[in-house]
């Protein structure tokens, strides 16, 4: 009997981008025994890119978001449609900016198989400009963990390349819609360790994704601070209500409310921030 894979995206206007992911996501070297539907969440795309979709890949289920989901959300919708529509073996979260190896699928499974189908499996990135710098993946204490050619265990993710099977779903459910953009992949993982449920890294690179900028515009000693304000407030900046949400729901009030009072230290004086070589926490 075929086993069947659900490939979760969610997308907002980086046409070429998606294209591609697609182009590699359909090139992929697995087993004829694998069926892959993809689920796709359109957050409000108006550069072309559900048209180029239906056009190129007629195949892909679209789902239709309002332009407010982000990734968080958009990829709880993608999730929910996929469960909704038949229960899957495999459910594969996949950012579109990501470029996926021909192995990718391939790697992932086997190192799900090791594990009885049981844990997370995460692959990790390296940049698309030298292919060797580690971008995404597995981390250790919010750092990522160093690809050493074999399975490493971890505490959490990126949420570029997830391997998460119908077992750890049955358990875990759906990524917390409390968020908006951020914190939903490193809360899943969090989430699984405290339920028991391993995490593991492969050890090789399984794609391309180039890493977005370490600081970030919300606390850019280069940006004016009402800029800095206004971005830190923006879905896709650093809300302090889901700082302290996912601080007190994984390390409890007292880390909740440091890392609050951090977040606005950084956008109000970051230059303060650096020079206390704190620039790239988290």
């Amino acid at each position: 009997m075929n086993k069947t894979i659900a490939v979760l995206l969610t997308v907002h206007n980086r046409k070429d981008k998606t294209l591609k992911c697609l182009e590699k996501l359909y090139e992929q070297n697995i087993s004829n025994e694998y069926i892959i539907d993809v689920y796709l969440t359109n957050d409000g795309c108006t550069d072309g890119t559900h048209e180029a979709i239906n056009t190129q890949y007629p195949q892909v289920n679209i789902i239709l978001g309002n332009g407010k989901l982000f990734w968080n959300r958009g990829m709880r919708i993608a999730w929910e449609a996929a469960v909704y529509n038949k229960e899957y073996e495999f459910y594969l979260w996949l950012n579109d900016d990501t470029i996926a190896y021909p192995e990718m699928i391939k790697l992932l499974l086997n190192a799900s198989t090791k594990q009885k189908d049981k844990a997370i499996i995460v692959g990790a990135t390296v940049d698309t400009q030298t292919h060797k710098k580690h971008t995404y993946g597995g981390r250790i204490d919010n750092k990522l963990v160093p690809l050493t050619g074999k399975i490493e265990k971890i505490d959490s993710f990126n949420g570029n390349i997830v391997l998460i099977p119908l077992s750890v779903f049955n358990i875990l459910g759906f990524n917390d819609n409390y968020f908006t953009h951020s914190f939903g992949d490193l809360d899943y993982g969090l989430r699984a360790k405290k339920m028991g449920i391993e995490c593991y890294q492969v050890g090789i690179p399984v794609g391309e994704c180039d890493r977005h900028e370490n600081l970030m515009t919300w606390c850019s000693p280069n940006v004016p601070l009402k800029k800095r304000w206004k971005a830190l407030t923006l879905p896709t900046g650093y809300r302090a209500n889901e700082v302290w949400y996912f601080n007190k729901k994984h390390y409890g009030i007292m880390q909740a409310m440091l890392h609050v009072v951090t977040t606005y230290t950084r956008c109000l004086f970051p230059n303060l921030w650096i020079k206390m070589n704190k620039a790239d926490w988290r």
